[in-house]
């Protein structure tokens, strides 16, 4: 009989099935708030913050349900709980309510989350001030992830179990990485809305000169 520790668990299946349906209606959201000749920048926009909002408050939100009120996922009930915890065997920090992680979840659920609904409400609405908030958001975004990550990897990443391939790669990497890479693409996209407006306004308010 193997003694080789389970990879992919029904916990795994339930959780990353959670995740899909989550930007599948996201995507839903996306065709029905925006119209059809949208670009596709502001289409994938929409798709990201409708899934980043909807992470936040449910999965994120259990988080800090129950390492503020249960005191933390380790000792709760439920499958929010076996959830986490499948997360926590990749970071143990989130199965003993970290004081940072939780401090940063506090931030995040009830700051970024709506943040989310506000900016897709303004996309929805066509509204150029979304990039500024999206900027906003996008360095929270940075932030949270930065704040998370540092300290560990400071002190040698003593909470980080590394030895299970999709506890790796796709916990700990990817379900972090895109915190990082879709907020550095959102600022680019709209500093350059910011910064191609602002020169326009410049340009129009300059004096044109007199022929010689």
């Amino acid at each position: 009989m193997s003694d080789a520790p389970t990879i992919f668990t029904k916990t795994s299946a339930f959780s990353l099935a959670g995740v899909a349906g989550v930007g599948f209606l996201a995507y839903l959201g996306a065709n029905k708030f925006l119209p059809k000749n949208a670009r596709w920048q502001d289409r994938f926009t929409f798709i990201w913050l409708a899934f980043d909002a909807m992470i936040h408050f449910s999965f994120e939100g259990s988080f800090l349900w129950l390492s503020v009120f249960g005191r933390q996922v380790n000792t709760s009930t439920g499958p929010f709980a076996e959830m986490w915890r499948e997360y926590a065997a990749a970071d143990f920090r989130w199965g003993t309510a970290d004081p940072t992680v939780v401090s940063l979840e506090i931030l995040t659920v009830l700051g970024a989350g709506p943040m989310c609904c506000y900016i897709l409400k303004q996309l929805a609405g066509d509204d150029p001030a979304r990039h500024y908030w999206i900027i906003v958001l996008s360095t929270a975004e940075l932030y949270g992830g930065w704040m998370t990550f540092c300290p560990e990897w400071l002190t040698g990443s003593p909470n980080l179990n590394t030895s299970n391939v999709l506890h790796l790669w796709v916990y700990l990497v990817f379900m972090n990485i895109i915190w990082v890479g879709v907020p550095l693409w959102l600022m680019y996209d709209s500093y350059a809305h910011v910064a191609s407006s602002l020169r326009a306004v410049q340009a129009a308010a300059k004096p044109k000169s007199k022929a010689a």
